[in-house]
């Protein structure tokens, strides 16, 4: 990963989780996207989920069963408070996702803002190999990026800006006759400070026979 556990908890206890640049208030995006491929009983993994709201409406909407896997057990710790009670049904996983072995096989998997953070090669193909493990046949992959015009640096990191066109090259080249690209769209985020960051997303489906 670009960064161990030691940086991400520290993020998450030096200033409060809604201030952070890629907080919002409703995962509206997100949740209008998932909901949209899955229904109640198919497994959702929200990859790099930390504090994000999606789990919160995933529960309350009654789909999943749902996963949350982040390095911080900080980000991890904030959202199951936040969540009390309802957050007994959620699968907490403290995990490197690009060494993660999946337990079960997930119908749609969900990364918000954690790929663009990998910009070695060979970690991106980790990652995408992990995808690919776990999800099943037909399910869906969700991955939000920076944009090619978004900022170069976060959380004090480096990372990998994608075009929609370039993310579909990377799947293809790591996982040749596994996925097709279905649909993608860029947007603008609004940061809680106020500033614009140009965001893309593009979606995958797992064929059920490789081409």
């Amino acid at each position: 990963m670009a960064a161990d556990a030691e940086h991400w908890n520290a993020v998450y206890g030096r200033r409060e989780e809604t201030s952070l640049s890629w907080h919002e208030g409703d995962a509206e995006r997100s949740f209008r996207l998932v909901s949209g491929l899955v229904g109640p009983g198919e497994r959702v993994i929200d990859v790099g989920g930390g504090t994000s709201r999606l789990v919160d409406r995933l529960v309350a909407a009654g789909l999943g069963p749902v996963t949350v896997l982040d390095l911080s057990d900080a980000a991890l710790g904030l959202a199951k408070t936040r969540l009390g009670a309802a957050g007994e049904a959620v699968d907490w996983v403290e995990a490197d996702v690009t060494g993660w072995q999946p337990a079960h096989s997930y119908q749609l998997w969900h990364d918000r803002a954690a790929f663009h953070f990998l910009t070695d090669p060979g970690d991106q193909r980790r990652y995408l190999a992990v995808m690919d493990a776990a999800l099943a046949p037909g399910g869906h992959a969700i991955l939000i990026t920076f944009a090619d015009d978004g900022p170069e640096r976060c959380s004090g990191l480096p990372v990998q800006r994608w075009s929609p066109e370039a993310l579909a090259e990377a799947v293809s080249s790591a996982l040749p006759g596994r996925f097709e690209a279905v649909e993608a769209e860029r947007f603008a985020h609004l940061t809680p400070a106020g500033a614009t960051q140009n965001f893309q997303t593009s979606v995958f489906r797992k064929l059920r026979e490789a081409r």
